[in-house]
């Protein structure tokens, strides 16, 4: 797609009042024009942001050009009391080092290795599934943290550090907004960042428990009886440029980025993706037909079955994107359409905007799982569609979650028939959720009950 010539001047909007209502109801808070412009500016007395929707440019910052557009420090303040200097926070030769031991985890050989744990989680979501009024999201994060603790540790949900690990990232997801607004006043780096006491404690109780599995794992590992798993690899992966590994220090870091995008983005997926399938039963339906060709001991090449959950699973990251924004920074002057930007200029990435871009998508409002098998689907999602982001800091985790989200998705709704009962608000917390959950109906489908 070509967009059209440079506009003068982007749209300007005030950022104070957008991330007010940005956080109250992500959907009805955008003004219409975000969703046809190109670019937007938002001003503030200390700092200028830009949005910036064409793909172009959106290319320029992740894939082209990714070192001069680091990760803004602005949403790491906000999340490092529990990331700490995880991949997802770091920047530069400290980044590309993590990447280089954590990325052969998830190489697609590792991830066939991974299925069974993903179905016996997937399998327990059904097991545990009741007739009646049930909040999804609840439900989809007890198996997203169930998939998660299989997969890196080999242990379910029930084991005790598990279960405490997911009651107190529920503590802190709920009191986590998805910036600290403390991060956007003109403080010097070595100022102190203020949480909420109740963000702190739950930072910290998750990453006590989070070294005590470390710990556990890295004494198995000495002793040769660790099993073959996602932390039993990462931590026994040298970096292949210094030979260096990841102390049992620095994998607290990242096994509590892994929990995060590997659970609350997932969990958030799932939800709304049951979501959409309540609000149109017969697609839900056909998914639920696809689904009972699985048999009851799928294997791995079972997932190439399902075609058309896989496309519902990537039509709700469409209109539900997990991470709705990204924020850079650019370390040199750069000019966007006719702009000149300073260095430090704030860059928004949003998957929410392109997503459901009018100039990039047919109908964008829509469900419309079948778009993914026209070209007109797949070249709109060339141009705008990152829900995982793109280039050098895409997601690491991408193919993995391709692979559970369609897996639980078909799972679920071939044992179960979900109708909607209210309509959910979406509201931007760590992630994309629902400002009081999303409750379904769910029946037992006759017959196909697992």
């Amino acid at each position: 797609m070509t967009p059209p010539k440079p506009q003068p001047r982007p749209d300007r909007v005030s950022l104070w009042r957008y991330l007010r209502l940005f956080r109250q109801d992500i959907l009805s808070a955008q003004p219409a024009r975000l969703y046809r412009a190109w670019m937007a500016e938002f001003r503030t007395p200390f700092f200028r942001s830009y949005l910036c929707n064409d793909p172009a440019l959106v290319n320029r910052v992740l894939v082209e050009s990714p070192d001069d557009f680091p990760k803004s420090n602005r949403i790491r303040a906000g999340l490092e009391p529990l990331l700490g200097n995880s991949v997802f926070v770091t920047n530069g030769e400290v980044w590309k080092h993590q990447r280089r031991i954590i990325d052969p985890a998830f190489e697609g050989g590792r991830l066939r290795g991974t299925f069974p744990a993903m179905l016996a989680a997937g399998q327990a979501a059904v097991a545990r599934m009741g007739a009646g009024v049930v909040e999804v999201e609840e439900m989809a994060s007890h198996a997203a943290a169930d998939v998660i603790f299989r997969t890196l540790f080999s242990i379910p949900i029930e084991n005790e550090l598990a279960a405490r690990v997911f009651h107190e990232f529920r503590a802190y997801q709920r009191s986590q907004p998805i910036l600290n607004l403390a991060a956007f006043l003109p403080l010097p780096r070595w100022f102190p960042r203020f949480h909420r006491p109740a963000t702190r404690r739950a930072a910290e109780s998750i990453r006590s428990l989070i070294a005590r599995l470390c710990a556990e794992r890295a004494a198995q590992i000495a002793a040769g009886t660790a099993p073959d798993d996602l932390a039993t690899k990462i931590m026994t992966t040298p970096d292949p440029l210094t030979g260096q590994r990841f102390t049992t220090a620095e994998m607290v870091d990242q096994v509590a980025i892994f929990f995060l995008a590997g659970h609350e983005t997932s969990a958030s997926a799932l939800a709304w993706a049951l979501y959409l399938l309540a609000s149109h039963p017969q697609i839900q339906d056909r998914v639920a037909a696809e689904a009972a060709t699985l048999g009851d001991a799928p294997d791995f090449a079972a997932i190439t079955q399902l075609k058309l959950t896989r496309d519902v699973f990537r039509e709700t990251l469409r209109l539900y994107p997990p991470v709705p924004m990204m924020v850079r920074q650019n370390r040199c002057p750069v000019h966007f359409r006719g702009r000149s930007i300073a260095p430090g200029g704030q860059i928004v990435i949003s998957p929410w905007h392109l997503h459901r871009h009018e100039r990039l998508w047919q109908a964008p409002d829509d469900f419309d799982p079948d778009r993914w098998q026209t070209e007109a689907g797949r070249a709109s999602a060339r141009d705008g569609f990152i829900p995982f982001s793109a280039g050098a800091r895409v997601c690491p985790g991408a193919g993995f979650a391709m692979i559970e989200g369609p897996l639980l998705l078909a799972l679920l709704v071939r044992a179960m028939r979900f109708a909607v009962t209210e309509t959910p608000v979406p509201v931007a917390h760590l992630t994309v959720r629902a400002r009081d959950g999303i409750r379904l109906h769910a029946a037992a489908r006759a017959g196909l009950m697992q």
